[in-house]
């Protein structure tokens, strides 16, 4: 097989695995309750679990085994648990919505810095931020992941808006504010997802391995996937970054 049968059938492969995740988790995240948190909790356990591997592979002294645990539990746990807690909410939610656009916004964040920062990664290219950790991350990537979590950040306050009537929608400067403030949390977010996405990459290097796992096809471990989301909402649920 050629080099670009090879990469046509690697792109199928991914293609396919992202149709079934999003499917999978759009599923949870619809019907909520239980569902969704029983969901949260199986990424969160398979998450840790490859996070301790690498920390096992990473360090070969047993005390920095043992810190290295305890702190990716904590990462990973308070990371799940906020993200469940957000989703749950809208089960008290009268208007039906809150919840739902809650957990969009974070994870809308990562995914508009991941495709951001590809495309402007592809099409500018130049300097790499730090060629020895993760090679193809550029700073035309780094700011073309932040525009467009920016847009983002715009468009989740006003799916907010128009979902729960807070009364913020006022006139004038005060409403430029409003809207600046949803940009600017949009592109420091990107700057914290990137920043996840670094750390494990630096791990997996320490560790001699190219992915967290085998899990998914063509996309490596479910660690791979939520690199960036995890700070994101530890930031977003510490600093109470929301679209409201």
């Amino acid at each position: 097989m050629s080099e670009v049968q090879t990469k046509k059938s690697d792109l199928k492969v991914r293609a396919l695995s992202a149709v079934v995740m999003i499917a999978v988790a759009g599923t949870a995240l619809w019907l909520g309750g239980r569902i969704w948190q029983l969901f949260v909790l199986g990424i969160v356990l398979v998450c840790l679990g490859e996070f301790l591997r690498l920390i096992w592979l990473a360090a070969l002294r047993w005390p920095v085994r043992a810190v290295g645990a305890f702190l990716a539990t904590l990462y990973v746990g308070f990371a799940g648990w906020s993200l469940a807690d957000m989703r749950y909410s809208w089960i008290h939610d009268p208007n039906g919505w809150l919840g739902l656009v809650s957990v969009l916004t974070v994870v809308g964040i990562v995914i508009f810095t991941d495709v951001g920062a590809y495309f402007s990664g592809r099409a500018i290219g130049g300097p790499k931020i730090a060629p020895s950790i993760s090679p193809s991350k550029t700073w035309a990537g780094l700011l073309g992941g932040m525009l467009a979590a920016a847009i983002w950040g715009v468009i989740a306050l006003a799916l907010f808006l128009k979902a729960h009537d807070t009364g913020i929608a006022r006139e004038g400067f005060e409403l430029a504010k409003i809207w600046a403030w949803a940009a600017t949390s949009g592109a420091i977010l990107a700057v914290i997802a990137q920043v996840g996405d670094f750390f494990e990459s630096w791990l997996k290097r320490r560790a001699g391995v190219k992915d967290s796992s085998n899990l998914i096809p063509g996309h490596g471990g479910v660690f791979d996937r939520v690199d960036g989301l995890l700070p994101v909402i530890w930031v977003s649920t510490l600093l109470q970054i929301r679209p409201f």
